[in-house]
């Protein structure tokens, strides 16, 4: 079944239709929903709550761009959403101003571990990372989604960093 087949006969409802949609994407989806979440077992919380509103919103799909990017939209807003409800983005200070960019330097840290580093991250904090650096939004763009200032964006991205800086750093020492 082709794409639009398949968007049309879940707007209709058909739960084959809607089995086979969530088989195609939910590979790359749940891959987003770890990308927000402390662990596993969030991730797969989020990804069961972005299908339901994907379903649920899939007749506001007009077939104007890409469906993949409309769908990795509301699982992203989806995950964002239960964050803001649990009161996980109140602001510690925004005092920091234009810190300088703290870069990472290339290390030997394995990915799966890079990964770790990022879910253990306070909520804030990793989402922050993840939508700035990992999926390339701005901070007035992160600021408008979680509902925050600009300067609380770039303030948690700058602490972020910092905190990843300093597990790498210990990994680095404990490797040597």
């Amino acid at each position: 079944m082709d794409l639009e087949e398949l968007i049309y006969n879940c707007k209709k409802g058909k739960r084959h239709a809607q089995a086979e949609l969530y088989r195609r994407y939910s590979g790359i989806l749940f891959g987003m929903c770890l990308k927000y979440s402390k662990n596993k077992a969030e991730a797969e919380d989020n990804l069961h709550d972005s299908f339901m509103t994907i379903f649920s919103k899939i007749d506001q799909y007009s077939f104007q761009g890409s469906f993949e990017g409309w769908i990795k939209r509301i699982t992203v807003n989806t995950v964002l959403q239960k964050y803001r409800k649990e009161q996980y983005l109140d602001v510690v200070s925004e005092n920091m101003g234009d810190e300088p960019d703290l870069e990472v330097e290339q290390t030997d840290v394995s990915l799966s571990t890079l990964l770790g580093y990022i879910q253990e991250l306070p909520t804030k904090y990793r989402l922050t990372f993840n939508l700035y650096v990992l999926d390339g939004y701005s901070h007035k763009e992160i600021s408008e989604m979680l509902g925050t200032s600009t300067g609380t964006s770039k303030s948690n991205l700058a602490r972020a960093k910092m905190i990843l800086r300093e597990k790498i750093e210990k990994e680095k020492i404990n490797i040597a």
